[in-house]
């Protein structure tokens, strides 16, 4: 069977204690087995996230029971499918996000959570653009539905979720202020589409340029506590600040009345599983995301691919911010 051993085993990523990179080490483990209403599927592709990393390091409230397989998210071929499991047969390719366990050469993913890849989508593109596009999807669709002629300001534009924001920003007749740390990512920003293109430092004053001092209809801020505050003071009267991640760290506690004197502001701090709570929704918005692949108009770009066994640089060049797009894993 694809993705197990010669001697039965599968190889896994584990976390044994909390900590830094170095905690992921490469493990052999029992086979899997699917359970009612779930498929066992043979990983050729599972995506490395944020989120994974807050989980390494036991960051509250990401924290997870030890030991534990990370990743949530990836692409692969059915091998088998466990009692009522419907929709799917063996052979069938299937990408996923909010599924442990998925940094391992098999892993077992509730049908319900689990797509049919188009034939036209690469595998490892699928895998791609799960998690980070259905997210891009939410915050611009849903969250803050982006309306033509809104300016908004993408945070972190060269990663993952940035890029591509940024395309969908401008589908929906938007304006886009990126943030890049660099000039190399601020040519992949505008490569996306992004109108304007700025430091992390500078982005104050670009908004109230572009916006005659009115300020952005939204911000969507990845990044967190470096860039909480002035994300804020960016923001329009009415205006909203989306807070999706923390990837420079969590927010401090602050004082809701700072949003009636900054301009009756709406915060919110969005997760995936509140926007995927049905099947029609989770259908909604991957069916979007791989016909927008499929005639072009959406660019997933893959920073970096990574063997198992390389997990660790994964994670530390994630959080180091040396890459740009989606990092995968490649179990074989």
């Amino acid at each position: 069977m694809p993705g197990v051993g010669d001697d039965g085993g599968m190889r896994v990523v584990m976390v044994n204690e909390c900590g830094g990179p170095d905690v992921l080490t490469v493990a052999d483990r029992e086979p899997l087995a699917p359970g009612p209403g779930q498929l066992l599927v043979d990983v050729a592709a599972a995506g490395v996230n944020y989120m994974d990393i807050y989980q390494r390091e036991g960051r509250p409230p990401y924290g997870r029971d030890l030991p534990f397989v990370p990743g949530s998210e990836g692409a692969g071929t059915v091998a088998a499918l466990g009692p009522g499991a419907e929709g799917f047969a063996v052979g069938d390719r299937v990408a996923w996000a909010g599924a442990p366990g998925c940094y391992a050469e098999q892993a077992v993913v509730p049908a319900a959570s689990a797509i049919s890849i188009p034939e036209e989508i690469d595998t490892r593109v699928a895998a791609a653009v799960m998690l980070q596009g259905i997210t891009a999807h939410y915050l611009c669709h849903s969250t803050y539905p982006v309306a033509p002629g809104d300016t908004v300001v993408v945070h972190a534009a060269a990663g993952g979720v940035g890029l591509l924001l940024t395309q969908m920003v401008k589908m929906r007749g938007g304006t886009v202020i990126a943030t890049t740390s660099t000039e190399a990512k601020a040519d992949l920003a505008r490569q996306a589409g992004a109108d304007h293109v700025t430091g992390y430092e500078e982005f104050g004053p670009v908004v109230e340029e572009v916006t005659g001092g009115t300020g952005a209809a939204a911000v969507y801020d990845g990044v967190g506590r470096a860039t909480f505050d002035a994300s804020l003071a960016a923001v329009r009267p009415r205006g909203m600040m989306v807070l999706y991640g923390g990837s420079s760290g969590p927010v401090p506690p602050f004082e809701l009345q700072r949003l009636a004197g900054a301009g009756s502001l709406f915060i919110t701090r969005p997760t995936m599983i509140h926007y995927i709570a049905s099947r029609e929704e989770l259908v909604w918005r991957t069916g979007d995301l791989f016909r927008w692949i499929g005639e072009g108009r959406l660019s997933v770009r893959i920073g970096g691919t990574y063997p198992l066994a390389e997990a660790a640089r994964a994670h530390d060049d994630l959080a180091a911010r040396r890459t740009t797009g989606k990092l995968l894993l490649l179990p074989s």
